[in-house]
């Protein structure tokens, strides 16, 4: 099993490549069930949970091909990737695959709109809570599905076609947004979802089904308007760069000092996570095709922040906040209301000498001097690179294990973190 070595105290300078979005991604992967017409993406990470989803959907029938494909050295484009689904053959969705990762759940909308049904094994994924289903149930039933759950599988049917309809989500849900998008595009009538997620992967989802011959109003907005239509075709789409990736790379530089530019992405997706940066001494700076951070002598402030669903500071990038917290010059707070049970990175953290305390929802954060190199564990995604961010500003070395966990949804990141001039190898085996 693959590790991470990293060796601390050296500052990030050069510019590092933004790749294609993973949480855009799967879900215009999955769009391409909705049409027999072929879906074009441009700039598709390559990531294993890319791959997995390859493999969820070639269960399904659909074919793929790929063009473009990164050279070793290039990591500044991504692929294109033809995905073909002419010819549904399975809408089930079992255990063994979708299991692996919970956005592969999502097939369900698109399989029932356009298959009239679709049984697919309750979701995996990181271990991060219990992130139920109920949601995506709701909102489908609200469109006229009939739905039972039975042996661990969700079954669905609408043999007779998706009916439009007026759906409050009862909580922000980007996942169940996404579904239903997708599900409402081949409805019969209007469908209008109100307390709708707002994030830009919501949006550039919108924005390729609309290429493709759907008629969605709103997305970005809490209120989206879909006009079902009878078929949608095939599109060519760009995936919008990774805003996660982007803030972890902004805080990685934040961490360990320097002059970092981040290309090929956009500082409005993440704006929230930008003045919490600035707020703790970085200096943040747009480009025009980018981000800069740039932080030299000054220490690190204590700044407190509440995750929020957009526009408010991403669950996605809390993990990787607390690493650059451990290192501020007084105390901080981190609440996490997105999801019960993602403060695993918290006793890991630990192993390095952050002093960490927990009170519910809430971290506290008691910033210390310094960080001493120690082996670590990697729990989860997210908090996976969070150790590599403090690894960067820790004594000595720090070796993370079960890096499997970040090549789910960071593309080369030990040669981006290199070109900047960290010391960080994987070592296989």
């Amino acid at each position: 099993m693959d590790r991470i070595r990293i060796r601390g105290g050296n500052a990030l300078n050069g510019t590092i490549p933004i790749s294609g979005a993973k949480n855009a991604t799967l879900p215009l992967m999955i769009a391409s069930l909705l049409t027999d017409d072929t879906l074009t993406l441009e700039n598709v990470p390559h990531l294993a949970d890319v791959e997995q989803l390859i493999r969820i959907l070639g269960n399904h029938g659909v074919d793929y091909t790929v063009s473009g494909k990164r050279l070793a050295h290039d990591t500044s484009t991504g692929r294109t990737i033809h995905f073909s689904a002419r010819n549904i053959v399975d809408t089930t969705a079992p255990y063994e695959l979708v299991s692996k990762m919970r956005a592969s759940f999502w097939v369900i909308g698109p399989l029932l709109a356009r298959m009239g049904q679709a049984r697919v094994s309750l979701p995996g994924g990181c271990a991060i809570g219990t992130r139920p289903v109920d949601l995506f149930i709701d909102g489908l039933q609200a469109l006229g599905a009939r739905i039972d759950i039975d042996g661990g599988y969700v079954a669905a049917e609408a043999k007779g076609g998706l009916i439009g309809t007026r759906y409050v989500f009862p909580k922000v849900s980007v996942g169940a947004t996404h579904v239903m998008l997708m599900a409402a595009s081949l409805a019969k009538g209007e469908t209008v979802i109100e307390n709708a997620a707002r994030e830009p992967e919501i949006v550039d989802l919108a924005t390729c089904l609309n290429a493709m011959g759907a008629r969605i109003e709103g997305a970005g907005t809490p209120t989206i308007r879909i006009e079902g239509v009878t078929a949608l075709s095939g599109a060519r789409h760009r995936v919008m760069p990774d805003r996660i990736e982007t803030g972890t790379y902004a805080i990685a530089a934040a961490m360990a000092g320097g002059d970092v530019t981040l290309e090929h992405t956009r500082g409005d997706y993440l704006q929230a996570a930008l003045v919490a940066l600035g707020e703790a001494g970085a200096e943040v700076t747009a480009t025009p095709n980018g981000v800069r951070i740039v932080r030299n002598g000054g220490g690190v402030h204590p700044v407190d922040v509440v995750t929020d669903p957009f526009p408010g500071f991403p669950t996605d990038l809390q993990a990787q906040f607390m690493a650059l917290m451990t290192r501020a010059n007084g105390v901080s707070h981190i609440t996490e209301t997105i999801f019960e049970n993602r403060f695993m990175h918290v006793q890991e953290l630990a192993r390095l000498g952050a002093k960490i305390s927990l009170s519910g929802q809430v971290a506290r954060i008691e910033g210390v001097p310094r960080l001493a190199g120690a082996p670590v564990m990697a729990t989860d995604l997210r908090a996976s690179v969070s150790l590599v961010i403090a690894g960067l500003a820790a004594e000595g070395e720090t070796m993370v294990n079960r890096v499997y966990h970040l090549d789910r949804g960071f593309e080369r990141l030990e040669e981006k973190l290199s070109a900047c001039g960290a010391e960080v190898e994987r070592i296989s085996g």
